[in-house]
């Protein structure tokens, strides 16, 4: 996906209905990282977003999003509650330009 650093828009992500057999948690919202490739999130890395079924999405940018990201490519992770686990995934790449 390719965004304008001037531009707030969502980043969505399709969530599988089930994690290891036991159904998602919708009741947590779902959580974002954006970070340069070859790096992993760290505990002050996340991003709360929100679930709009099958999408886990974030407002991203200026203009009221949830972070606002610099020019650059970014790798996308989330992470969501599934029952007694709680699923890691990076996801695709984002670049803001």
């Amino acid at each position: 996906m390719d965004l304008a650093a001037l531009s707030t828009e969502y980043v969505k992500i399709t969530v599988v209905a089930k994690a290891g057999g036991a159904s998602l948690n919708l009741g947590a919202p779902p959580e974002f990282a954006f970070l340069a490739d070859g790096t992993t999130p760290d505990t002050g890395d996340w991003h709360t977003g929100e679930w709009l079924a099958p999408h886990a999405r974030i407002l991203i940018g200026p203009e009221g999003g949830e972070t606002t990201l610099t020019e650059g490519d970014y790798r996308v992770w989330i992470k969501f509650a599934g029952g007694t686990e709680t699923p890691i995934h990076r996801t695709g790449t984002l670049t803001i330009y």
